[in-house]
């Protein structure tokens, strides 16, 4: 029988199916646009598309399982086929599920560090030769796809994202996979665009634990008064084990984190990551992994991809470019690159370019973000506003709500590519904070300047 992908070329959708492919899964799949690196991946094992475009033809009563990609419409012809058809149709997480129903579940979820633990218990397990099933939202050094599925492995990490699960179900992915071992980083109001309150972003997170399995356990972190009041509340059968940011003291630009063995050096850095190194240490030792043998391997763990990523470094400059695009996240991360280089100029760049970041009502969230820039700098472009059919964001909201009088703003990006370019980098560390590419930023042109 035949798997089929509606919207192939996703991030997370184009993984899925190279892991199904590599389970020897008979897949194939439909797109009306697929890009780098989606496209010469999907090609390598024979799953690109011929035609770009949704073809109802393609779908027959052949297929085992159609899987549907947020991408797709709701009235998607090959959906409508499929519904047509009577054809069993899967969203990405309700997938997941089927494939890990007999395994541990352990499911990863926040509002921001999600990522960043999932990896990092990824490279721990990798690192001591344990093997497990995965799905986690970044490349990793050392593993080949983002998602990996067997039949013999005992564990399942998941990465629980609490965006919708597709264009059909508008449920929160990460409530579709009942863990048995369940993490909450952080709870900071996002994605306002599905969850218009501030309260009924924090429900998503109460119904997560209430769909922990009995007997199971919540690992979360205690630092977050909102985390720690959804845990302190929550009156299922389950373990609730606590974390908070572990003790670290930075000395000539090296992280030392404090073990029972001594300080350790570390290769991430920030109180951000040291909080998540925490949860990460209680989610592997409850995998098996036991303290020494976790604080062994995470000594070599660099970060995932694009979470506070060095980029360039050159004699006295560095650049790192992040993800970060949540006001607590952009507050956290700019102020672990100060803290990391306490001696040096910090430019930091950030990219206006999620829907919630582009809504007026919630850019006042922003206000002390950027606090510990030396140079702060707001990049967005007119045309995301566009695509994303918000009314336009004004230079003077944008001023209003960040405070501050020295804030430099752009919205052309060529402006914004000739100002970055002009400055001087001497004695400084460049942060570049974005989901998207500040309107093409050719990024291996600016290493080259800060290398």
């Amino acid at each position: 029988m035949r798997t089929h992908f509606i919207a192939i070329g996703g991030s997370a959708m184009h993984n899925l199916a190279l892991a199904l492919n590599n389970k020897g899964y008979q897949v194939t799949g439909s797109d009306d646009a697929i890009f780098e690196p989606s496209k010469s991946r999907l090609d390598k094992k024979g799953l690109l598309p011929a035609t770009m475009g949704w073809f109802p033809e393609k779908i027959t009563n052949d297929i085992g399982a159609v899987i549907l990609g947020m991408h797709a419409k709701a009235d998607n012809p090959e959906l409508l086929k499929a519904q047509e058809l009577g054809l069993k149709i899967y969203s990405y997480p309700e997938f997941l599920f089927e494939q890990s129903k007999n395994k541990t579940r352990v499911v990863i979820g926040g509002s921001h560090g999600k990522t960043t633990i999932t990896s990092m218990t990824l490279h721990v397990m990798h690192y001591h030769d344990i093997a497990v099933d995965y799905m986690v939202g970044a490349q990793l050094e050392g593993f080949d796809t983002m998602v990996h599925l067997t039949e013999e492995n005992d564990f399942i990490v998941l990465e629980g994202d609490e965006y919708l699960s597709s264009p059909i179900d508008r449920r929160p992915k990460f409530h579709l996979y009942q863990p048995n071992i369940a993490l909450i980083s952080g709870i900071a109001w996002d994605h306002i665009n599905v969850f218009p309150t501030y309260e009924n972003y924090v429900e998503q997170f109460e119904i997560f634990v209430s769909k922990i399995t009995n007997g199971g356990i919540l690992v979360y972190n205690e630092d977050d008064a909102e985390v720690k009041k959804v845990a302190d509340a929550a009156t299922n059968p389950i373990r609730k084990l606590a974390y908070t940011t572990p003790n670290y003291k930075v000395e000539n630009g090296v992280t030392l984190l404090e073990t029972p063995e001594g300080d350790m050096p570390i290769e991430v850095f920030g109180a951000h990551n040291l909080n998540n190194l925490a949860g990460a240490k209680w989610i592997c030792q409850n995998m098996g992994v036991d303290e020494e043998a976790f604080y062994e391997a995470i000594a070599s763990f660099k970060g995932a991809s694009k979470r506070l990523e060095k980029i360039a470094e050159g004699k006295g400059k560095v650049a790192y470019k992040d993800f970060a695009h949540s006001p607590s996240k952009v507050a956290a991360t700019t102020k672990a690159v100060k803290e990391q280089y306490p001696d040096r100029k910090l430019i930091a760049c950030l990219e206006l370019h999620t829907y919630s970041s582009l809504n007026a009502d919630f850019l006042k969230e922003y206000e002390g973000a950027l606090q510990y820039a030396d140079t702060a700098v707001v990049f967005y472009s007119p045309d995301a506003v566009k695509i994303k059919q918000l009314d336009e964001v004004t230079y003077e909201q944008i001023a209003t709500a960040f405070n501050r009088e020295d804030l430099v703003i752009y919205t052309n990006p060529g402006e914004f590519k000739e100002y970055l370019f002009g400055l001087d980098f001497d004695n400084s560390a460049l942060l570049l904070m974005s989901s998207g590419n500040y309107g093409g930023l050719d990024f291996d042109e600016l290493k080259k300047v800060i290398a």
